[in-house]
């Protein structure tokens, strides 16, 4: 049995398991869901700092996925491409996933179409040092402990979001087409039906500052308000609206997203379910986590949203 072993457990979430649990809950209490929600939520974009600074925004996504499905099948999760600079979406060939709260099993049945059909790769090494998808793991094992996951690094590109999409499908509609050479389509032999399946899209917003060298409208207050209130929100609209190719097309040109492929993936994947619009929970960064934890401010910020359709 292959696993994939935690690479920041220690540093962006503790190490060991009742800690973990603690922060969990802390980060879970720290947040009030205000909106009322939606009569189902299959979709969601969460941060992935660590979680002294984002912890308590991704906590609110997935703590709303629980107030309106008490069982999730599979959480297909999309993560940013940090260190990955392959075409195609990458899925991990492991059996599980390691967290300090245990294993995590990899849906690999839901993985198979999407293999077959060439809509992703299967790398293991793509995983192996990116965090995005990691930090999101022990919340899902904590609030869903008999689901499991199919991680997916998705790169920025719009034949790249397809793949949680048709996965998405798949398992709640049955199986998906599969694509023949001349753009035909056959159905699979052994239609996979009634899974519960959430797509997760993991990434941080503007990250403005001399540290990131992205420094537009200058340095001090001014300017991270306006990566907050204006480069950010332009990032936020489009998710809201569904509009997975003008997010695309905005993170490029504005650079407000880390991870706008596992963003645009997750929003194809809601509106092959049936969604239209997006619901905001949270938008912060870390200067005012910074603010509120430590009394402190930095010249550079990320942006962190917590987005449900």
């Amino acid at each position: 049995m292959q696993s994939r072993r935690p690479i920041v457990a220690g540093q962006f979430y503790p190490g060991q398991p009742q800690a973990c649990k603690d922060e969990i809950e802390a980060c879970l209490a720290a947040r009030t869901v205000g909106e009322a929600l939606p009569e189902t939520i299959v979709a969601g974009i969460v941060p992935h700092a660590g979680w002294t600074f984002s912890g308590d925004v991704a906590a609110m996504v997935f703590s709303a996925i629980k107030q309106r499905c008490e069982k999730v099948d599979t959480f297909v999760i999309c993560g940013a491409a940090h260190g990955y600079f392959g075409a195609s979406p990458a899925v991990d060939d492991s059996d599980f996933w390691e967290t300090p709260l245990g294993n995590v099993r990899i849906d690999k049945a839901l993985a198979e179409p999407l293999l077959a059909n060439k809509l992703v790769v299967s790398d293991s090494s793509a995983h192996k040092r990116e965090h995005s998808i990691e930090v999101q793991v022990p919340f899902i094992q904590y609030l869903f402990p008999e689901s499991r996951i199919l991680p997916i690094i998705v790169p920025p590109g719009e034949r790249a979001a397809l793949a949680p999409a048709v996965a998405a499908q798949r398992a709640r509609l049955g199986a998906a087409p599969r694509l023949g050479a001349a753009g035909s389509s056959r159905r699979s032999a052994e239609p996979e039906r009634g899974k519960t399946v959430v797509c997760i899209g993991s990434t941080d917003l503007t990250h403005y500052g001399p540290r990131y060298g992205f420094t537009p409208m200058g340095t001090g207050p001014e300017a991270l308000q306006w990566a907050s209130s204006v480069n950010d929100r332009r990032f936020i609209d489009a998710a809201l609206k569904l509009d997975a190719r003008g997010l695309l097309a905005g993170a490029a040109e504005n650079g407000n997203a880390c991870g706008p492929g596992a963003a645009a993936a997750t929003i194809a994947a809601a509106k092959a379910l049936g969604k239209t619009k997006g619901l905001l929970l949270a938008h912060t960064n870390s200067n005012e986590a910074m603010r509120r934890r430590m009394h402190t401010t930095s010249l550079d910020s990320v942006g962190y949203a917590a987005i449900i359709f």
